[in-house]
């Protein structure tokens, strides 16, 4: 009977791997090194198809290839794709193509891809920079220090003996002891003032003579500070008293002062002193005629405050090294006045021919004919040294010694520069021609000859083409000798002179020299980068040479014509800013900027008729300007032919038809009240130009003025239709409805003008006060947060948040909006204002001024500004600040481009606007 077993109790097959079926091949646990069963299942796999064959069967090799090929990669190029095709000479062209258009491709991925990387790789180093690439400049540094330097670094020490006397001074801290322990010791030594029967202090018998103790623990403090106060060399402070009791008073200012006068070296000094003393001891004792050993020991201790030890010590140099006079200028210096002349006296009869010792012992004199014997002596042994020649000339005070000294002296040093210049100034006119003649035949590679004989022609009267040549000639002659210096060098040179008075040399040394080591193409930017350069450093003179030259070079350089009348508007005469503006129109006369500046600098001058000529020439030669004929009409209007402005503005329509022509024509009717022939005006120009918003804002406030209100605010929609990115025109039309009393109208423009024109700042401006308007006021925050959410530098939201905080809570939201905007007029404005507010007037006008110079052409900084000086300051403050508001001509900001453009203040002085626009605005 055969025995069945159960399923579980059965062998597993071959090649079985419990979970195979279900895609479980292995896992692997935190102590497995891999997979537990990879390596298994393959193997499996093959046993279990091996046993499924039938016994006997001879597998056949076509099919088992056939079998294999089955589970090959469809990617991989064998079998059927591994055969090569019939190939004929366009795919094999093609193939040459296309692998071309690879590798160009390649390439240019490649040249990309590097350059992303580089820029990547600089980047992170510029984050993460190397410690090494942090010191490489100091490195570099290293390269500079001389052997000698090296040699001279101190030793390293034993820094243990500083880790000693660190663990010492823990050892003997102090520490915080229990009030116990100070009750208990605070009657420790208490005497008793008791007296026993007997009259004795002691039950034992003994006497204690308290008042004898006192008196010679004090006598000994006395003496100790005696001591103490002769050691250093100080005067006594401790002044001892004669009285009965025998006490010994004490000057602690005195004593006090004498300590703060004495020198007491720190630990670290006085370490470093004990061991550098014997090396420096050690390497005079080895090489006694080292005098920097002797030098150096002589300094150490003079830093050891021991200057007696200091003189021995350097006497002892002076002896073994009697020719070096390094050795000798230490001991004069450390030494008194008297014992430096003996040592002097002495170091000259080694080292004659010292002139450093001879200058020393000269400064060692009193009185000038002592110095002059000395300096003398010093001549005698030494007549061509140029340094005492110079020292011997100081001294003299009358002219005429002076200048035979110094004829002697070019005689004796021809190639002394300083002595030939020194005797060409003493000499008069002619005969200074004379010496500069013998001295460039002396110094042919000197430039200061030539420009001091330049000079000379100057000072003598020469005409300009007199010293240009003589300057011209110098520098043909130094180039031919080799002694050509660069054009920094006589740029330096030209303000040299300026400084002293020479503006033709100036101007001779930069047109002579001003072209030299530049290439073509890079000649106007580096002329204009130099005289820019000279303007920093405050040398006008130079930078009109420079700007000259350069003009003469391009001629009809716009750049360069107006940066001379920039110097000229700052730096120099209206006479002369005419004159350059003259030469300006004349040369490029189709270029609109000169002509406009050249009337309005005669317009501010006063000279209008000079103006209205100036803009006649204008017209001839550019009829179809626009920039011209406004600038006419305005000339016009402010003097009052408002016939003639009216007719030049037809005629310009006619002319030059532009927007702007158009635009002015409207503005100018609207001034003078002329309201329908503004409208019709208007009208046809917005026939002529429906995209231009200037003339829809126009015309809806011309229907404003004219009280026709419902057309007004069909004017300002139809705008926003025509103009739909014009914020202003948006911000017209709120204004309107919310004037009208729709406040939600008014919610739904700005909404809509949001849409169109995303993260503005003006509109959120105008939706947040339209809600402070309507005394929403949370709703206003609110916005406030949206609006800093799009805007997050907008000076404008900054201010209005701080405004609607309540006072003493601004100082925080002032914080932050500053860091967020420092730079941003507006807030700078608000600060002065909360400044002003809390009474610190010095800080708000700072933060006024700061405001205006940062953006002056924002008239609200100048309105505040104005507003606070004439509150808080003299008249004479706010007037100047006035001069420079009418100089800056400011055109935006939030409040000043209302009170200008208000037909009501047509007319008036821009001062006149600027105080109603003052009185206006409120703290």
């Amino acid at each position: 009977m055969v025995e069945y077993k159960s399923f579980l109790d059965m062998p597993a097959p071959a090649g079985y791997v419990p979970g195979l079926g279900r895609g479980a091949t292995g896992f692997t646990t935190r102590s497995d090194i891999g997979p537990a069963r990879t390596g298994i299942a393959g193997d499996a796999l093959k046993a279990a198809a091996a046993s499924k064959k039938p016994e006997g069967e001879n597998g056949n090799e076509e099919e088992e290839e056939e079998d294999e090929d089955r589970f090959k990669d469809p990617e991989n190029d064998t079998g059927l794709f591994s055969v090569p095709g019939i190939f004929d000479p366009e795919d094999e062209e093609a193939d040459t193509i296309y692998s071309e258009i690879d590798k160009r491709m390649e390439e240019r991925r490649k040249t990309q891809r590097e350059a992303r990387e580089k820029e990547i790789e600089e980047e992170f180093k510029k984050k993460n920079p190397k410690i090494s690439d942090q010191f490489s400049d100091l490195k570099r540094d290293l390269g500079t220090v001389s052997a000698e330097q090296w040699a001279t670094l101190p030793e390293v020490g034993d820094l243990t003996r500083k880790n000693k006397r660190q663990r010492k001074n823990v050892e003997q801290r102090f520490y915080a002891v229990p009030d116990s322990v100070l009750a208990s010791s605070a009657n420790q030594n208490a005497m008793d003032s008791s007296i026993e029967a007997d009259g004795s202090g002691t039950t034992d018998g003994t006497m204690t003579d308290f008042r004898s103790i006192s008196m010679a623990r004090d006598k000994m403090l006395g003496l100790k500070l005696d001591q103490a106060n002769k050691a250093d060399g100080t005067a006594s402070v401790i002044k001892r008293s004669d009285s009965a009791g025998g006490f010994t008073n004490v000057d602690p200012k005195g004593y006090l002062t004498s300590l703060s006068g004495s020198f007491i070296p720190s630990t670290t000094e006085v370490g470093d002193i004990r061991r550098v003393r014997p090396l420096l001891e050690s390497l005079v004792k080895t090489d006694p005629k080292e005098p920097r050993g002797w030098i150096g020991l002589a300094r150490l201790e003079e830093l050891a405050k021991r200057i007696v030890k200091s003189r021995k010590v350097i006497q002892q140099g002076c002896d073994n090294c009697p020719r070096n006079e390094d050795v000798w200028l230490e001991n004069m210096r450390l030494n008194e006045k008297h014992n430096a002349k003996i040592i002097a006296a002495k170091a000259v009869q080694f080292i004659p021919k010292s002139i450093n010792v001879w200058i020393a012992a000269c400064k060692l004199e009193d009185d000038i004919n002592s110095q002059k014997r000395v300096l003398q002596k010093a001549l005698e042994i030494n007549p061509h040294s140029d340094t005492l020649w110079r020292a011997a000339v100081n001294l003299e005070t009358d002219s005429e010694d002076a200048k035979l000294m110094l004829t002697q002296a070019v005689e004796l040093v021809p190639m002394s520069e300083d002595l030939w210049l020194a005797l060409a100034h003493l000499e008069t006119p002619a005969n200074s021609r004379k010496v500069l003649n013998k001295a460039r035949k002396a110094l042919k590679t000197s430039r200061a000859v030539w420009i001091a004989a330049a000079r000379l022609e100057e000072q003598d009267g020469g005409l300009q083409d007199k010293v240009y040549k003589r300057m011209e000639r110098g520098v043909k002659e130094l180039e031919a000798e080799g002694g050509l210096p660069d054009r920094a060098q006589w740029i330096t040179e030209a303000e040299k002179c300026e400084s002293e008075g020479a503006p033709l040399t100036c101007h001779a040394i930069i047109k002579a020299t001003l072209g030299q080591g530049i290439e073509e193409e890079d000649r106007k930017s580096i002329w204009m980068e130099d005289g820019k350069d000279c303007i920093r450093r405050g040398s006008y003179e130079t930078a009109r040479a420079i700007y000259a030259y350069a003009l003469q070079a391009f001629p009809e350089s716009k750049s360069l014509w107006l940066a001379t009348c920039q110097l000229e508007k700052l730096h120099g005469k209206k006479e002369a800013l005419w004159e350059i503006l003259e030469k300006a129109v004349k040369t490029s006369p189709h270029t609109e900027a000169f002509w406009l500046m050249y009337a309005k600098e005669k317009s501010i001058a006063g000279d209008i008729s000079g103006a209205q000529e100036i803009l006649s020439r204008a017209f001839e030669l550019n009829p179809n300007s626009e920039d011209i004929w406004l600038s006419a009409v305005s000339m016009e209007a402010e003097s009052k032919n408002y016939d003639r402005a009216r007719k030049l503005l037809e005629r310009a329509r006619q002319e030059a038809d532009t927007e702007r022509v158009w635009v002015k024509s409207v503005s100018l009717e609207r001034q003078l009240a002329n309201y329908d022939v503004a409208l019709n005006l208007v009208t046809e120009g917005l026939e002529r130009y429906p995209q231009n918003p200037k003339l829809w804002m126009q015309k809806g406030q011309i229907f404003e003025s004219l009280k026709e209100s419902h057309k007004a605010g069909q004017t300002y929609f139809a705008g926003t239709k025509a103009c739909p990115f014009s914020v202003t025109l948006w911000l017209l039309l709120a204004r309107f409805e919310q004037s009208q009393g729709v406040a939600i109208r008014a919610r739904s423009t700005l909404d809509k003008a949001s849409i169109v024109n995303p993260k503005n700042e003006l509109i959120w401006l105008e939706r947040i006060r339209l809600e402070v308007r309507e005394g929403n006021t949370a709703q206003a925050s609110t916005l406030v947060s949206r609006a800093l959410q799009e805007c997050p530098d907008s000076g404008l939201i900054w201010s209005e948040k701080i405004w609607l905080e309540p006072r003493l809570q601004r100082k925080t939201k002032i914080l932050e909006g500053v860091k967020a905007c420092e730079n941003d007029a507006f807030i700078l404005i608000t600060v002065g204002r909360d400044f002003w507010q809390n009474a610190k007037f010095g800080k708000a006008k700072t933060w006024f001024e700061r405001a205006i110079k940062r953006d002056p052409d924002n008239g609200d900084g100048w309105i505040w500004f104005y507003k606070f000086l004439s509150e808080k300051a003299r008249p004479e403050d706010a007037q100047a600040l006035v001069d420079g508001f009418k100089a800056a001509d400011p055109h935006h900001g939030l409040v000043w481009p209302e009170y200008l453009k208000d037909p009501a203040n047509f007319g008036r002085d821009l001062s006149e606007i600027l105080k109603l626009a003052a009185a206006s605005v409120q703290l």
